[in-house]
């Protein structure tokens, strides 16, 4: 498998896809004002004192750009200019903050539908002027690929370690090891890490699965019974939350169509390794991929929505390795509706089957925490990586002085995007010092 994609890795969208991006931010931005769903996990919570009418628009608004901004600058924009792909981050992230933002129903579609235009305009003509320069940063940021598509490799066992120890952690870090390595040797087209996460990820459910029912056993034979309260507060507001969003499937079935149309066109990833699987045409390595991250968000997500009574932009994110692996944009849009219709009406029942299998829900928690620790590593190795590429050992002092300096000021920019965002500053800094003649760039 290449390492790197091609040099000339540019955001040219045709027109269908360009009104496919322009439409669905005007959408996303229609139900972020509507307060029916965000992408953004962290803000999710916040909605419901905004729903219930305890809070205001623009403090919400205020919550919804504070935890947003560093990820939309300092990863979205990078990664997107990196790969040639677009991302959450750039397109879902701005639309949450502008339809929060907007103070009248219509003007939030307007926003959106701004925002899809500036994205799908404005990018190709920064790509252009970025790789004119005489420090071209963003092919640079290509070196990023590798250390993120391997060592992603690895999140299944970080969680295993952390949940069910070191000798578990251990067999499956071997056993990972083994597969990428024998991956690489007899299907070397195939993306080597794709087989590993696959076992890494069954393996950690196996365990939990057997470790809830023989916990499930066990209190059966001590005559252990669950007491269920109909009044239980959660439970009603559980409920009421996941009539609300019945309420509106219409609206939510067209979003499921949007965003699954926009994983079929094959110019969007759903996470920083499949952006770099989808700029090398690795479709179905890309599905695998994202399909193995929706275990770590499914929990998080019902749970926030029948907390919150607001959904995901993406939903439980299946939407997209199913749109990566449809053959056309029609059978996209119609899967894509009916999966979003059937996690919008299944809301309850999943939340009651997270109630029954609490090991379950701690590994969505571990693996959520894992593929941070995995990307978190990944990006700043690739960052520094495309530092040496842009600068030689200037650009390594460049880029990882401006991270450290992040980490030392309290970390304004979120660590995760800290990496990518101080390469591009870092690639603009060492063009003025070649502008002062007093910089060479490194051919080649």
């Amino acid at each position: 498998m290449s390492s790197t994609l091609a040099a000339g890795a540019g955001l040219d969208f045709t027109l269908a896809q360009q009104l496919t991006v322009i439409a669905l931010c005007a959408l996303t931005a229609y139900i972020s004002h509507m307060a029916l769903a965000v992408f953004n996990d962290g803000v999710r919570p916040f909605l419901l004192d905004f729903i219930q009418g305890r809070t205001t628009r623009s403090a919400t608004t205020a919550v919804s750009f504070g935890l947003s901004a560093g990820f939309i600058f300092g990863l979205g924009a990078p990664m997107a200019l990196s790969t040639g792909v677009l991302n959450p981050w750039l397109v879902f992230l701005p639309t949450d903050i502008l339809g929060m933002l907007a103070p009248k129903k219509w003007l939030a579609p307007i926003l959106g539908g701004a925002w899809g235009a500036v994205v799908v305009f404005g990018l190709n003509g920064a790509n252009d002027v970025a790789h004119d320069l005489p420090v071209d940063f963003i092919t640079a940021m290509q070196q990023m690929s590798t250390p993120i598509l391997f060592l992603f490799t690895l999140f299944p066992v970080l969680a295993i370690t952390k949940q069910f120890g070191r000798k578990w952690g251990g067999v499956a870090g071997g056993l990972e090891l083994a597969l990428v390595v024998l991956t690489m040797r007899l299907w070397p087209k195939m993306f080597a890490g794709a087989l590993a996460m696959a076992v890494g990820v069954l393996m950690l459910i196996a365990l939990a699965v057997a470790k809830d029912m023989k916990q499930r056993k066990a209190d059966k034979e001590a005559g252990v019974t669950a007491i269920v309260l109909d009044d239980d507060p959660m439970a009603s507001l559980f409920s009421a939350s996941a009539a609300r969003l019945r309420r509106h499937l219409p609206l939510f079935m067209v979003l499921g169509a949007g965003v699954c149309v926009l994983a079929q066109m094959h110019i969007f990833g759903g996470g920083e390794a499949t952006s770099f699987l989808i700029a090398k045409g690795q479709y179905t390595e890309a599905a695998q991929v994202d399909f193995y991250r929706v275990f770590g968000f499914i929990p998080l997500i019902a749970t926030t929505a029948l907390a919150s009574g607001a959904y995901g932009i993406a939903g439980f994110t299946l939407v997209y390795p199913i749109g990566y692996l449809m053959p056309n944009p029609f059978l996209a849009a119609i899967v894509g509706a009916v999966v979003f219709a059937l996690e919008v009406l299944a809301l309850s029942s999943i939340g009651k089957v997270l109630g029954k299998l609490p090991s379950v829900r701690d590994s969505s928690e571990h693996l959520r925490s894992a593929i941070g620790d995995t990307l978190q590593l990944a990006i700043l190795f690739g960052s520094l990586m495309a530092a040496n590429a842009m600068g030689g050992g200037l650009g390594i002092l460049v880029v990882g002085g401006l991270y450290l300096l992040n980490d030392a000021m309290g970390r304004p920019v979120v660590r995760m995007a800290a990496a990518p965002a101080a390469v591009i500053v870092g690639g603009i800094l060492l063009n003025v010092l070649y502008w002062l003649d007093l910089f060479t760039p490194i051919k080649g």
